[in-house]
């Protein structure tokens, strides 16, 4: 039976001025799958997060989740419809304890996930009535993420989740992310530098260059393509 396309981003272009950040981009993520999406910086990667979450509206092309559009969702109305992300730079609410912050998640989609349980999930419960102020980077990530679980999403879009880790931190991170995608039943959509975190752990990656999607395929067809190792991983001496 073929996989359902859970999320379809179908000829995405976005513009700022003169730049040309998306242009005609369209990839998909099945339900059930693991994608990555990398390229250079600038390629346009968190621009497409961010068409995805309705944070912009593309000036062409549509998006679409479960069949149906998104661009006449706003952002505010993403999560109610099943959608939750992290950032590449982490945004927690201050003022507010570990717990609150999760609580946000958990409003945010009544009945979904309660707080304590994703707390204990992701190995924060003890923190719980800590700022995230006080705790380091790499688990304030962690706080970010517990807050995007509790909504209870179908789709779920990281946003450079190894970004600070070490390389111990980012293998552990690896086998957590099939984790999440197995307990949670999730679709997750992957943005990292990390090439060996992409490459573990995807079942496709989508590949994007100064704004175009330049390849597409298995970690390994990727890893094998000659477009992909000179824009991006590097071309041969």
């Amino acid at each position: 039976m073929a996989l359902l396309a859970l999320l379809e981003v179908d000829n995405v272009s976005r513009r700022f001025g003169g730049i040309v950040a998306l242009d005609a981009v369209s990839f998909t993520a099945e339900a059930g799958e693991i994608v990555g999406l990398i390229g250079p910086n600038g390629a346009g990667k968190t621009t497409a997060f961010n068409v995805i979450t309705r944070l912009y509206t593309p000036d062409e092309g549509d998006v679409r989740f479960n069949g149906e559009t998104l661009l006449e969702t706003p952002p505010s109305g993403i999560i109610q419809r099943g959608i939750a992300r992290t950032f590449q730079n982490v945004e927690l609410f201050r003022g507010m304890t570990v717990l609150d912050n999760v609580r946000v998640g958990a409003h945010a989609r009544a009945g979904e996930q309660r707080p304590e349980d994703v707390l204990f999930y992701v190995n924060l419960h003890s923190v719980r009535h800590r700022s995230p102020l006080e705790l380091p980077y790499a688990t304030q990530k962690r706080v970010e993420l517990a807050r995007a679980l509790a909504s209870g999403p179908q789709l779920l879009l990281l946003d450079e989740p190894a970004g600070g880790l070490s390389h111990e931190e980012v293998e552990q991170l690896g086998k957590f992310i099939k984790r999440l995608r197995d307990d949670f039943e999730l679709t997750i959509l992957l943005v990292e530098h990390h090439m060996g975190l992409v490459m573990s752990v995807a079942n496709r990656v989508h590949v994007l260059d100064f704004g175009e999607k330049i390849a597409e395929g298995t970690p390994s067809e990727i890893q094998s393509n000659p477009a992909v190792i000179e824009a991006y991983l590097g071309a041969p001496a």
